[in-house]
């Protein structure tokens, strides 16, 4: 019986490239998910290699991989420095994070990632957590909610759109996605429909799981975890966190703030391997819908 697809891996080979593996290095896969990374990144070193893979999704565990090489750390990656400390590795030759959303979460009818099921708005990738997406929508101001819908959706209605679900939250509480779809629906532009509504469940999913203060943290601790000359390889899906890993590799910094020596030289610990960023093929296109919009990043950690 063929299992059903988790996940499929986005520029797969790029990534791999980008790592530059040596067969004996130490590789973090810091979004394993479906693990299709973490299983190329296993065929590409040797018996002395070793890979750690990071996910904070209890699902993501059925699809562990048993291999001497391997350990899955059942974590969120803005832990990525703990975790390694305690498994007494201080220095690594590479760190992948594929920062898409898996076929997993968008097709789980219950999980409330897609607005394609009427579900619990749940929306937690660590289903630990106690935050749902329905407790944002009840608990926070019409300031707060307006800016989430902006900052992390893009959203121009994000002020219409805040007030309604606040005037309705008043009268009911919004607890499913067909709740909240009744209640923007009259703000979403019928010409951009899907676009726009994914749009607003991709802002209530980051904020529900602190997704871009996760991101500038794992960024800051994978460049300490680097050895000189380890490499970076990230892939990003929307233009925040797009701006954060670019801001970050051109500075060392994620607000992209430039500090210069006395020679004028930029300092940052990162040297740009891709000068242009590199996107999917037509055909990869073709084989994975999802991987339209990715785009790939690579740095190396300049020597000591």
């Amino acid at each position: 019986m063929q299992m059903p697809v988790y996940h499929i891996p986005a520029l797969l080979e790029e990534c791999m490239e980008g790592l530059d593996i040596k067969p004996d290095g130490v590789y973090v896969d810091v979004t394993f998910g479906g693990g299709g990374h973490s299983r190329e990144i296993l065929n590409r070193i040797g018996s002395k290699g070793h890979l750690y893979s990071f996910d904070q999704d209890e699902d993501a565990q059925s699809n562990a991989i048993n291999d001497e090489r391997f350990t899955f750390v059942y974590s969120n990656f803005r832990y990525l420095k703990n975790f390694m400390l305690y498994h007494q590795v201080e220095a690594v030759d590479g760190v992948l994070a594929d920062l898409g959303v898996s076929f997993h979460h968008f097709d789980d009818s219950q999980r409330g990632f897609s607005f394609r099921f009427d579900a619990p708005l749940d929306m937690r990738m660590n289903k630990r957590s106690s935050m749902t997406a329905a407790d944002v929508l009840a608990v926070y101001s019409e300031e707060q909610l307006s800016q989430i819908f902006y900052l992390y959706g893009e959203l121009r209605n994000a002020r219409r759109i805040a007030s309604a679900i606040v005037a309705k939250r008043s009268v009911a509480p919004i607890m499913t996605t067909g709740n909240l779809l009744e209640i923007v629906t009259p703000f979403i532009n019928r010409k951009q429909e899907k676009k726009e509504l994914a749009q607003l469940f991709q802002a209530l999913r980051i904020e529900v799981n602190h997704e871009m203060d996760s991101l500038k943290t794992m960024l800051k601790q994978a460049v300490e975890l680097l050895k000189p000359g380890g490499r970076l390889v990230v892939i990003t899906y929307h233009s925040l966190e797009d701006r954060i890993v670019k801001n970050f590799i051109k500075t060392g910094n994620v607000e992209g703030n430039v500090e210069k020596d006395f020679f004028g030289r930029v300092e940052t610990p990162l040297r740009l391997v891709n000068n242009k960023v590199i996107v999917p093929s037509d055909e990869e296109i073709m084989r994975n819908p999802r991987s339209r919009s990715a785009k790939l990043r690579i740095a190396e950690k300049g020597g000591e």
